[in-house]
């Protein structure tokens, strides 16, 4: 990984008697495209405003490349943030939008139109100099204000759920030239959304936050595949959760059937949990099952069917693109690598 550029370190925020953070830990890293993915009210847009110097932190402290940021008035820190809603001058073409930073410095002029046309060019709105913003649509306007905070060169962008405006297909659209923006520009991006698919499919980091606690880290894979607790497995995704014994490595038992797994480093006969993704489940034969029961329900999700397959223990939600009949007896296998693992705990 590279170099840490923000270390936060036993952050907390206090409103009036309510605490949103609870003792944040958390390095962030040059070049690293991290989100910050939760419910609403969990702290993360708190997080990117104490970052950003909106807020003050009750306790604890921010560095940023060893320097105490809450020392740094906010116009003097080297990040810039993208809100919601653009927050773009109507009474300014595109141009002057993108430029209206670097006119505040006094830049100079000729360097001010490099820079200008250049960011133009990152964000695809070339020959939108002269356009009207109030004119412009979602997905413009947002590529403008984008623009605007990368014009200025800031080390860390920070980006509060700048996709919650768009349309379901333009989203899609903004997560894959957010992700190629950021790899052009080559600085840190700190995200906050509470859609996990914008989390899984443009972060290196996802950080997983639930009343001002952070769940877990990891990448978009090892955050789906291993969560290490309930939150994380409910909130990031669809699972099966069930409670189990690890009977010892590689060997757990859920709903009285054995099943060989790929986890190890659990005592001997310790109670656990056991996360299943639907799509994981392979529903098989009745005689060639490791579990069996009846489809009980059927929905067709359009790239998959999602069945209920219910057992004498309980009912297991299943994806695939295999058709079934209601009311039809099925086995259900699970491969070793299928089975996740973890510790019950709270939360």
């Amino acid at each position: 990984m590279s170099n840490t550029i923000i270390e936060i370190k036993g952050l907390t925020k206090n409103f009036d008697d309510q605490q949103v953070l609870r003792g944040i830990d958390l390095n962030i890293h040059e070049n690293e495209f991290l989100t910050l993915l939760g419910p609403s009210g969990c702290g993360k847009t708190t997080i990117l405003r104490i970052i950003a110097g909106f807020e003050e932190p009750s306790q604890g402290s921010v560095l940023f490349n060893g320097d105490d940021l809450t020392k740094i008035p906010s116009y003097k820190r080297e990040v810039n943030t993208v809100f919601q809603k653009y927050s773009l001058f109507p009474f300014l073409n595109v141009y002057d939008n993108i430029a209206f930073g670097l006119n505040l410095k006094k830049v100079d002029k000729d360097v001010i139109h490099e820079k200008v046309m250049k960011m133009l060019k990152l964000v695809g709105l070339s020959g939108f100099e002269k356009r009207d913003v109030t004119l412009l649509s979602g997905g413009q306007q947002q590529r403008v204000a984008i623009a605007r905070a990368l014009v200025n060169e800031p080390k860390v962008l920070l980006l509060d759920e700048p996709l919650g405006a768009l349309d379901a297909k333009l989203r899609k659209e903004m997560q894959t030239e957010l992700k190629k923006i950021q790899q052009e520009v080559g600085i840190t991006f700190i995200f906050v959304t509470h859609d996990q698919e914008e989390a899984l499919s443009m972060s290196d980091t996802v950080v997983v936050l639930n009343d001002g606690v952070i769940q877990q880290i990891g990448t978009p894979i090892d955050i789906y595949n291993e969560p290490e607790n309930r939150f994380v497995a409910n909130f990031i995704g669809e699972s099966n959760i069930i409670e189990g014994t690890m009977l010892d490595d590689c060997l757990v038992k859920f709903d009285d059937v054995e099943f060989v797994c790929v986890d190890k480093g659990f005592k001997k006969n310790e109670e656990i949990e056991v996360v299943l993704r639907p799509e994981d489940i392979k529903i098989v034969d009745k005689k060639d099952g490791q579990l069996t029961g009846k489809v009980v329900s059927e929905v067709f999700k359009g790239v998959h069917y999602e069945y209920l397959v219910e057992t004498d223990k309980r009912q297991y939600k299943v994806h695939t693109t295999e058709y079934y009949k209601l009311g039809i007896e099925v086995g259900m296998r699970l491969d070793p690598d299928d089975i996740h693992v973890m510790y019950t705990m709270e939360y």
